[in-house]
Formats: C-alpha cells, sequence, structure tokens
C-alpha cells in the first residue's frame, strides 16, 4: 500500500492503510533464529573515559617509553643507595676525582665521594620536589581557581586580580626572598615553589569552571537542591580533571629545574645532602679537568625533563574528546 499526491498536492492514502499491525493475522510474520538475532549484537566492550584516555595514551610510543623512564628513576632513587656499599656523604681523600670505573661506575668528586650514588641521591630530592610541589600547586590551584570561576561576580575579579599581581612579579624574585628567610632547607623550597606555581592551574580551573558552571547537569543539580561546593567540588572539577592533570603533569619539570636551578646558583640543597643541582653546581670547578663530574647530573636531568614532558604530551592527546579517532 502506497500513498500519493492529488491534484492539489495533498497526500492520498488508500483505504486499506487504515489496518494497523494487530490486523495482520500470525502467518504473515516470519521468527527468527538465534543467529539472527545475535547479528545486531554489539561486540565490542564499551570503555569508560578513562579507560578509553589509558588504551590511547598506551599507542603513544614516546609517552610510555617517559613513564618507563621515569619508573625506573624512581625504583632506582628509592631502592639504589640502600644496596649500595658508599653512602652519599661518605668522604674519602684517597679517592678524589678518580675517573668512572667498575668501582665508581660514575667516578668520585673532589672529597672522594661516589657520584653514582650521589646522583641516585640527587633523584630522591629532585623528584620528591617536583611531585610534592606539583601536588600542593594542584590542591591550591584547584581549589582557587575553582571557586572563582564558579561564584563569578566581585569574588571573582578580587580573586584574579590578587592573581594578576602575583603574575606580575617574577617567580625567582619570590623564591630567592624566601630562600634568604626560611633557609636552604627543603621544606622552604617547598614552600618557596608553592607560592606562585599554582596561578596556571588556577586559571585553567576557572575557565573550565565557567564552561561547564551552564550545562544541564549543573542547572540539574542545582534544581534539586544541591549546595554550591557539592556542585563544584562533585560535578565541575571531576569533569574538568583532563586538562588539570596536563597542567600539573608539565608542573613537575617545572619544578625539577627551578630547584637545580637554585642548587646551581648556591641557593637551594646544601651539603652534605645532594640535588641534582648541587651536584652540578660543585662540579663548576672541575669542569674542563675532570667533566664527568658534571656530565652525569646533567644527563639525568635532561632524561627526566625529556621523560615528563613526553608523558605530559601524551596525555593531553590521550584526555583530550577532539583527538579521539
Amino acid at each position: 500500500m502506497h500513498s500519493a499526491l492529488n491534484k492539489n498536492g495533498d497526500i492520498v492514502v488508500p483505504r486499506e492503510s487504515s489496518l494497523v499491525w494487530h490486523d495482520i493475522p500470525d502467518e504473515e510474520f516470519e521468527k527468527l533464529d538465534q543467529s539472527a538475532k545475535q547479528s545486531e549484537v554489539v561486540l565490542r566492550k564499551s570503555k569508560s573515559y578513562w579507560q578509553d584516555a589509558w588504551s590511547r595514551f598506551r599507542k603513544d610510543p614516546l609517552a610510555m617509553a617517559g613513564l618507563v623512564v621515569i619508573v625506573v628513576i624512581t625504583l632506582a632513587a628509592i631502592f639504589g643507595p640502600i644496596f649500595s656499599s658508599y653512602s652519599y656523604e661518605d668522604q674519602n681523600i684517597a679517592n678524589q676525582n678518580q675517573s668512572p670505573s667498575l668501582e665508581h661506575w660514575f667516578g668520585t668528586d673532589k672529597f672522594g665521594r661516589d657520584i653514582f650514588v650521589r646522583t641516585l641521591y640527587g633523584a630522591r630530592i629532585s623528584l620528591t620536589i617536583g611531585f610534592v610541589a606539583a601536588g600542593i600547586n594542584l590542591v591550591i590551584g584547584v581549589i582557587y581557581g575553582g571557586i572563582s570561576g564558579y561564584f563569578g561576580g566581585k569574588i571573582d575579579m578580587i580573586m584574579m586580580r590578587f592573581v594578576d599581581i602575583l603574575y606580575g612579579v617574577p617567580d625567582l624574585l619570590y623564591i630567592i626572598l624566601l630562600m634568604m628567610f626560611l633557609g636552604n632547607t627543603l621544606e622552604s623550597i617547598l614552600i618557596a615553589l608553592s607560592l606562585t606555581y599554582w596561578i596556571g592551574t588556577a586559571r585553567m580551573v576557572r575557565s573550565q569552571v565557567i564552561t561547564l558552571k551552564f550545562q544541564e547537569y549543573t542547572l540539574a543539580a542545582k534544581a534539586i537542591g544541591s549546595s554550591n561546593l557539592r556542585i563544584l567540588f562533585k560535578h565541575l572539577i571531576p569533569n574538568s580533571m583532563g586538562p588539570i592533570i596536563v597542567t600539573v603533569t608539565f608542573l613537575v619539570p617545572s619544578a625539577i629545574f627551578s630547584e637545580a636551578f637554585l642548587s646551581f646558583l648556591g641557593i637551594g640543597i646544601q651539603v652534605p645532602m645532594a640535588s641534582w643541582g648541587t651536584l652540578v653546581n660543585d662540579a663548576i670547578p672541575s669542569l674542563f679537568t675532570q667533566p664527568y663530574q658534571m656530565l652525569f647530573p646533567a644527563i639525568a636531568i635532561s632524561i627526566t625533563m625529556f621523560a615528563l614532558n613526553f608523558i605530559g604530551d601524551g596525555l593531553r592527546d590521550a584526555l583530550d574528546p577532539r583527538l579521539k579517532k
């Protein structure tokens, strides 16, 4: 039965079309067998957002290589000095300035200390500063930027003007002044790095929250009586975690490099403690006579920087839905 058009252009339906499906006899239907029913089944298992992101991250060879490198360096920093017969602070003048050998893989410094063990111990300090500083800045930046973006108005204006003031002064100036007052300790470096590093995270979170706070699920949460803090931390912040994780990932190498730079200037970690920056600083006087003393810590810094940046690039691509294939 087909419809047709009359001279006036109206649709004309034959009388027979008045039949509905229950007027058709059962003999007109054909039962499907089991194989035909299964032909429409979706065989691919569905993935959550994070499962899909991990699957895409694993396909990036540079990101996976960076992850493996960071894991290896972390394990070596934790367990390497434990199983070594040398300590990062033991001095032996009889072994001073020895070239790399089977006994001392990276050689020794001017005090006869094993550079390999000191490099592993320096990884503990540098990685601790990088990850802890990034974690502290994550908490401060998410809370500050989330509150500013969600409430908006005068609150947003006041909070962002304070951020602009901090952003207008070089980070290094804040850090050096704090180090002069608090001393050259691990805690003072973490406090100094946590003072301004959260600014970029706060700005990014603010922009994400402003974009998401007018979405349907936010309005629905308001309609059922959810509090502002619940909406912010239960709905808006979790839906912004992709860009947040990427931003924090890039904070880790930045914090490590800042600590190395401070130690290189002589205002960072002090002897006998060793970070990669202090090892490079100690090797300056013997740069042309014993270049290996600077070579190995510098290589460790470079490899870590490359690995963390590769991880950050991989996470950025994996967590961006627009790049999904």
